[in-house]
């Protein structure tokens, strides 16, 4: 399963643990570096203080690749980059934006940087910036999101850049990955899947809705403001569509979700606070330990594969 991400990035396995605020931990994200994937430590909205202290946890957890996921909207982005070079971070993934100002700073400590990218205009101006390769994420996953579908998305960025793509959304298991690749993909994020395994240190009803979702249980919200988030439906949810509705402006919406993912990945409110997940959230059955997902995605990706050839050489025209 080797590929240029493998290489680029110094992994096993063309798996990137994504970065989900307040879920993607030093503990998980050293859990996944450890089963052969890339771990991501998500800063959020975090102040640097407070990231400094999950990258001295990571460098005693782990002695392998590891990144940070820096959201480009947070007040706190310049010093969490600032943070990032003095503590030479081996990778970065950026989100909502576009990484460019920090480039040549990542560049001179030998990071790789892997932004978050929703479409094809966006994944251009950053490979003519310089960054090493996107991660282009459909609507199908879960927390901030754009509007194309990871299909019909990954293969149009494959055919206009030349660095390597790495497909995120509607990713949980083998087959998801194996038609990854198949679309011109050469790695993938996966983050719904890894909010359910033994390492990710959030309260447990979380990890239930996420266990109990169905296909249709996550909706939209927010799209009003220009920043929509998927979530798992509840009682936030349907508030947030009715004040949507009656056309209430961003500032009350923001009001409306600030603190909710604290309090229902801390606390446990699965009612009030925001759950992030992705649609493929129908498709996550148990707990297990993330070298036990990751060997389970990649041996199910091989029979993928083997299945589809099988397929071929009976159909196909001799």
């Amino acid at each position: 399963m080797n590929s240029r991400i493998c290489e680029l990035l110094d992994i096993e396995y063309p798996i990137i643990q994504g970065g989900m605020a307040w879920i993607s931990t030093a503990e998980l994200a050293a859990a996944v570096s450890n089963s052969g994937g890339l771990g991501v430590i998500a800063a959020g909205n975090a102040p640097a203080d407070v990231i400094k202290k999950e990258i001295e946890k990571i460098k005693k957890l782990t002695n392998k690749p590891y990144g940070i996921n820096v959201m480009l909207l947070s007040p706190f982005a310049d010093e969490i980059m600032d943070l990032v070079v003095k503590e030479k971070v081996p990778v970065v993934t950026t989100g909502a934006g576009n990484p460019g100002k920090y480039i040549d700073a990542l560049k001179s400590i030998k990071t790789k940087i892997l932004p978050v990218v929703p479409s094809v205009a966006l994944a251009k101006r950053v490979e003519k910036a310089g960054v090493d390769a996107v991660i282009v994420e459909g609507t199908e996953a879960g927390g901030h999101i754009g509007e194309l579908t990871t299909m019909v998305l990954v293969p149009q960025v494959v055919d206009e850049v030349n660095i390597p793509v790495i497909a995120a959304g509607g990713i949980a298991d083998g087959r998801g990955m194996a038609a990854a690749f198949t679309l011109g993909a050469e790695g993938v994020q996966i983050g719904t899947r890894f909010i359910c395994s033994k390492e990710c240190n959030i309260h447990d009803g979380y990890k239930q809705a996420v266990l109990k979702a169905k296909d249709r249980d996550t909706v939209v919200t927010g799209r009003s403001t220009g920043h929509p988030v998927r979530v798992i439906k509840n009682k936030l949810s349907k508030e947030f569509e009715k004040l949507e509705k009656s056309g209430a402006g961003i500032e009350e919406l923001e009001k409306l979700g600030a603190g909710k993912l604290r309090l229902s990945v801390v606390d446990g409110d699965i009612k009030n606070g925001s759950v992030m997940a992705g649609q493929i959230a129908g498709l996550v059955k148990e707990i297990k330990s993330c070298d036990k997902i990751i060997e389970e995605i990649v041996k199910e990706a091989f029979e993928a594969y083997e299945s589809a050839g099988r397929f071929y050489l009976k159909h196909s025209v001799k």
